[in-house]
């Protein structure tokens, strides 16, 4: 079993960003298929390599085999901007993935941005509460089956980053974090949220990921990324760029 934090994670080196993207589309088809217990509960991310892996879940010989109608999809951040924004990663996902399949409307659940930032954060923390069936989390009953996660230059993940309150959210879900060194105010899963997952999966590429993600490894208690932990297992899917410091 991979481990429970990013020290004693598996990592998973493949050759390059799209053989990434097609493992996890691949590898994400076949949780989704194994999970008879309920709704498969996906956190999304943005990013490049999503949004190659959400092209290659469009594509007809994946999506017709996707359970969609038991996948519920949300997402772990959001800029607080317009849907109609390109920054927007519900945008990219919808253009790339959600558009092209016979996933139900009511299950997707875009991070609301149109009334201020903490009480979008409030109502998505309560279609999360929905979805789990509790407004607590519950040691052994996890909110995701599978979180996806990026890494900035920064060290940040979702957004999760430097220097922000944030990082000392302890109680709720969904939290809102203002950067001093990126643009936009987010919404973001806190790190309790994150924690009650089956699978953290980090997708890396390139070798500009390549000094951060071994100082995460390293364990640099300085860097967001280095405090995910998960219930079940954390994964590194990097490509060679991307592990050339490890």
């Amino acid at each position: 079993m991979s481990g429970h934090d990013v020290k004693t994670a598996e990592v998973i080196v493949l050759k390059d960003g799209e053989a990434v993207a097609q493992h996890m589309a691949h590898w994400l088809l076949e949780q989704a298929l194994a999970k008879k217990d309920g709704p498969f509960v996906i956190s999304l991310s943005g990013g490049t390599t999503p949004k190659r892996l959400f092209q290659i879940l469009a594509e007809p010989d994946i999506a017709a085999r996707f359970p969609w109608s038991n996948t519920q999809i949300f997402y772990g951040d959001e800029r607080y901007v317009p849907t109609s924004d390109p920054a927007s990663n519900y945008t990219m996902s919808r253009e790339t993935l959600l558009d092209h399949v016979s996933l139900p409307l009511a299950n997707v659940h875009p991070m609301p941005t149109d009334a201020d930032p903490e009480t979008d954060a409030a109502r998505y923390q309560k279609e999360l509460q929905a979805v789990y069936g509790a407004n607590e989390l519950q040691p052994g009953k996890p909110l995701f089956d599978v979180v996806m996660l990026g890494m900035g230059p920064d060290g940040h993940t979702a957004s999760l980053f430097p220097r922000q309150p944030v990082l000392k959210e302890r109680t709720k879900w969904v939290a809102t974090c203002t950067p001093d060194n990126a643009p936009h105010t987010r919404l973001t899963l806190t790190y309790p949220a994150i924690h009650s997952s089956r699978h953290v999966v980090f997708l890396l590429e390139g070798a500009g990921k390549a000094e951060m993600l071994a100082r995460v490894r390293k364990g640099d208690d300085s860097l967001p990324s280095c405090h995910i932990t998960s219930e079940g297992d954390v994964t590194f899917l990097i490509d060679e760029a991307a592990a050339q410091d490890l």
